[in-house]
């Protein structure tokens, strides 16, 4: 009688573990507006970099990003796609800015990865639209910050 009683209770534990260690692990929750709002923050310090011409402070892409750019081929690597900015920069007109807005974002369930749609603008010093679009980004969490691995843009034709 003791030993059913005693292997009873090991069959019981052994199935209460057993049910415990089999249990899902609760899934993070994704504040997708708290992550929407740190993409858009990325895109303006982006944006600045054109606007006040400081590709220094351009912390937007991984080192193996690619970058589509209008009318260009693919651009591979951080150290290109800073290179191009950089030629880009020469050209940019005095007074200009970039203004960039993310529309929508999808996140994975781990919130490591998102992807971005969103609307660009270059307006000169008056407002006026130079050149406006649309880019879609990638982004993956590198040492708790968000940086791009692919991005692409289209720009539009401008009505004035």
């Amino acid at each position: 009688m003791k030993n059913k009683i005693l292997l009873g209770g090991l069959m019981a534990v052994t199935l209460i573990l057993s049910v415990a260690c089999n249990q899902e692990k609760a899934k993070p929750v994704v504040d997708k507006e708290q992550v929407k709002a740190e993409i858009q923050a990325i895109e303006d310090k982006f944006a600045a970099v054109y606007t006040h011409r400081n590709l220094d402070s351009l912390t937007y892409y991984a080192d193996s990003a690619v970058s589509y750019f209008v009318g260009q081929k693919p651009i591979s690597g951080k150290t290109a796609i800073h290179q191009f900015i950089e030629n880009d920069l020469k050209d940019f007109p005095t007074g200009a800015k970039i203004i960039n807005e993310t529309l929508e974002i999808y996140v994975t369930a781990d919130g490591n990865n998102v992807a971005e749609v969103g609307a660009y603008k270059q307006v000169d010093s008056t407002g006026k639209i130079l050149q406006n679009g649309h880019y879609f980004s990638f982004f993956a969490k590198k040492d708790g910050k968000f940086v791009c691995t692919r991005d692409m843009a289209t720009a539009h034709p401008v009505e004035n």
